[in-house]
C-alpha cells in the first residue's frame, strides 16, 4: 500500500520519531499506519516522545573550535542522569552537536533543531538518540564566537563547567597564560570583564544593600547618609574584585590581578561560562516511587 509525505508527517507527530525512521517504518509496514507505529514501538524509537515531559537536569557542556575559520562554540546539552552524561555515547552527542553549530551558526536552539544533520534534522537526531540512550535529551543553550583573534576553551570535570574566551592581539607563546585565564573564569565565576561593564542598575542595587547593612550596624547607623555613601564608594572595590575578571585576584597567585598577569600578551574581548544545570529544577523522587512509576508505565 502506497503512502504519502503527509502520512510520514502524521506518523512523526504521533510517535515523536524522526522523519527517516517514520518513512522506513511505513515502507516496512506497506503504508499501514497502525503497523508502522507498532514497528516504531518495537524498535524503541516511539518511546522517545514519552520522555519529553521528564526533567533533564544533568548533562554536559562541550566545546568545539575551528581555528582555521576562527569559530568557537560552547554548548550545554542535558539528560536525566549523571551516569548517562559521563558515558561516551552522550559525550559523542555533545561533540557532534557542537560541530553542527560551528558549521551552521544557527541563531537559537529552534534554528539549530532545524539544521540538517545525518540525512535528517538535528531534532530528529536528538529524538533518535533519546530512544537509544533511554533518557530525555535536550539542547539547552549555546554560544558562538567568530573572531580574528584566538579562541581558548576549557571543559572542567567532563562537562560540569565550560568556558570559552576570545583573545585579540594574541602574541605567540602566550598559550599558557590564555589557558590560565580560562581556568580563572571556571573557578572564580566572574560576571563581567571590566568594571565599566557592570550595569548601572546593578551597581545601584548593590550600593542600596550596602547602605541598609551599614544603617543596621551599631558603629555606623548614626552617621549621616552622605558619609555612609562615601564609605560605600570605597567598598565597591571589593565588589569589582569579586565580579569583574580583570579586577580579580589571580587564582594561581593572589598577589597579582588577572589584568597584570595578562599584561600585553593579548586582550580578552569576551568570555562565556556555562555551568551545567544551573537554574534547572532537579527532580526529587525516592527510588520506591521511581520504580513504581516505571512498573506502571510498562503496564500501559
Amino acid at each position: 500500500m502506497a503512502f504519502t509525505a503527509k502520512d510520514v508527517m502524521e506518523l512523526r507527530e504521533k510517535s515523536g520519531a524522526g522523519m527517516l525512521d517514520c518513512k522506513k517504518a511505513l515502507t516496512d509496514a506497506d503504508g499501514n499506519m497502525e503497523k508502522a507505529a507498532e514497528l516504531l514501538r518495537e524498535r524503541g524509537i516511539a518511546k522517545a516522545v514519552k520522555k519529553e515531559g521528564r526533567i533533564a537536569a544533568e548533562g554536559a557542556v562541550g566545546a568545539y573550535v575551528c581555528e582555521k575559520c576562527g569559530t568557537g562554540v560552547l554548548v550545554e546539552i542535558n539528560c536525566e542522569s549523571d551516569f548517562v552524561s559521563r558515558g561516551d555515547k552522550f559525550q559523542g552527542i555533545v561533540a557532534a552537536i557542537a560541530k553542527v553549530i560551528a558549521e551552521n551558526k544557527p541563531a537559537d536552539v529552534d534554528a539549530l533543531n532545524a539544521c540538517a544533520f545525518e540525512g535528517a534534522t538535528v531534532k530528529d537526531y536528538i529524538t533518535n538518540q533519546t530512544a537509544v540512550i533511554g533518557e530525555k535529551i535536550s539542547i539547552r543553550r549555546f554560544a558562538i564566537y567568530e573572531t580574528a583573534g584566538k579562541i581558548e576553551t576549557y571543559i572542567h570535570m567532563g562537562g560540569k563547567v565550560g568556558v570559552m574566551v576570545d583573545a585579540l592581539d594574541f602574541i605567540a607563546g602566550s598559550e599558557e597564560t590564555l589557558h590560565d585565564v580560562a581556568l580563572q573564569i571556571a573557578a572564580a565565576k566572574p560576571s563581567y570583564l571590566v568594571a565599566a561593564d557592570v550595569p548601572a542598575s546593578e551597581l545601584a542595587k548593590e550600593k542600596e544593600i550596602m547602605l541598609v547593612q551599614m544603617q543596621n550596624d551599631e558603629k555606623n547607623k548614626n552617621k549621616p547618609t552622605a558619609i555612609l555613601e562615601k564609605i560605600i564608594d570605597g567598598k565597591m572595590g571589593k565588589y569589582y574584585s569579586e565580579n569583574c575578571l580583570m579586577e580579580q585576584a589571580f587564582v594561581k597567585d593572589d598577589s597579582q590581578k588577572v589584568s597584570a598577569v595578562i599584561g600585553n600578551k593579548f586582550k580578552v574581548a569576551r568570555f562565556t561560562r556555562f555551568e551545567m544545570g544551573e537554574g534547572i529544577a532537579k527532580k526529587s523522587e525516592n527510588l520506591q516511587d521511581e520504580v513504581a512509576k516505571q512498573i506502571e508505565a510498562l503496564k500501559k
